[in-house]
């Protein structure tokens, strides 16, 4: 990090705040507003001309202090010069594609993506005329055998969704780059503060802050992480599409990002406390956590990786649909819902044979995608111990 507080505990206390001036506020006060007003015509002419910088005051839809504040903050954390915030994870998403395409160009997209993901690229993307090509996500630097002269950009994940592989991310930022492609990385799962993948190589980094950042279930944001060669173009992207994070989600970010190390190394602790504890069982089939040795992807995820987060999946050995229906109902302190990264613990059925093109789910058995939040993690345990028994 650039700035003299070089510490992640330092730098997610200190960064993204007023640091000088008496009586200023701990927190930056939530920040709304459309039309901002100027002095001179001067100083107007002067705002529009520079209104991309990511420091300018202009119009709100352009940013405030608030927001300029949160995006260097993230920035920093990422090791990267530029952060864009927009209004949601799969918007960071689909406004990096959209930014590094064009009609006529040729993307190559992990197959274990989240499904949102394929969903636009197999339709918006489609038509507008991209040609998507779907590739297992292991190929490491074997993916050079796909590019084409008109791929413009190479979408992966970091694990995948649901099944969490992890791939080879230098090796797949250096295929790209070596052929002029742009590599963009969903880098949700693990936050900065268990992975940077611009240092890895990567062009841009899409994040759901609505996940772990705001970390409260109560946040709709996102981000692109990236680096001068690509900023202008994404911030233009977003701009034109008249997109922008809300002005209580900026200010739910800037709060949640204090408190992100500690319960990033919460979950991390409690989840594999409770991953191996559901290994050990008769009912499991198999434990998808990137920390497990029998992972794939699990000796990039050492090398790569500082530690891992609290969602994991389960293979339960158990073809029987209703049994699955009555664990999930059975559970009394796991929630049902799609996003996790809050403090409640969820638990989500997935069927990843339906979400997959280029590669094929050979496993058999009942996936559940664990998210584990803040509840006693004895409880927890005891919790699935019950519901388990649906199984039997």
């Amino acid at each position: 990090m650039s700035h003299k507080k070089t510490s992640l505990a330092n730098a997610l206390s200190q960064l993204g705040r007023q640091e000088s001036g008496s009586g200023r506020s701990v927190n930056l006060p939530l920040m709304q507003g459309s039309t901002l007003l100027f002095d001179s015509l001067a100083d107007f002419e002067a705002a529009r001309d520079s209104r991309y910088r990511p420091d300018v005051l202009y119009y709100g839809r352009y940013g405030n202090p608030a927001s300029f504040q949160l995006e260097n903050m993230l920035a920093e954390l990422e090791g990267a010069e530029h952060c864009i915030s927009v209004s949601s994870g799969l918007t960071a998403v689909t406004m990096a594609l959209l930014a590094a395409t064009q009609a006529g160009s040729h993307v190559l997209v992990a197959d274990n993506v989240y499904a949102p993901t394929r969903l636009f690229c197999d339709t918006v993307l489609a038509r507008f005329g991209v040609e998507v090509t779907y590739f297992d996500p292991m190929l490491g630097a074997r993916l050079a055998g796909m590019l084409q002269s008109d791929t413009a950009a190479v979408m992966f994940e970091a694990p995948g969704t649901a099944t969490f592989e992890v791939p080879d991310i230098p090796a797949i930022a250096k295929v790209a780059r070596d052929h002029g492609a742009i590599s963009i990385l969903d880098g949700t799962w693990a936050t900065p503060v268990f992975c940077r993948p611009i240092k890895l190589g990567v062009d841009i980094v899409a994040h759901s802050g609505s996940k772990y950042i705001g970390g409260h279930s109560d946040t709709m944001i996102g981000f692109i992480v990236c680096n001068a060669a690509h900023y202008l173009s994404m911030r233009k992207m977003v701009l034109a599409f008249g997109d922008r994070a809300g002005a209580h989600d900026i200010f739910l970010s800037l709060r949640g990002l204090r408190t992100l190390e500690i319960r990033m190394k919460h979950v991390e602790a409690a989840a594999l406390k409770i991953a191996t504890w559901l290994s050990e069982q008769p009912q499991v089939k198999k434990v998808l956590h990137p920390a497990f040795p029998d992972c794939p992807g699990h000796e990039f995820w050492s090398r790569d990786f500082r530690g891992s987060s609290g969602i994991f999946s389960v293979l339960f050995d158990c073809a029987d649909k209703n049994k699955l229906h009555r664990f999930i109902d059975g559970l009394k302190m796991f929630g049902l819902g799609v996003s996790w990264g809050g403090f409640e613990s969820l638990a989500l059925p997935f069927d990843p044979a339906a979400m997959r093109t280029a590669t094929a789910w050979g496993e058999t058995g009942q996936l559940v995608r664990i998210s584990i939040g803040f509840e006693d993690t004895d409880d927890l345990i005891a919790d699935l111990a019950q519901a388990l028994k649906c199984f039997n």
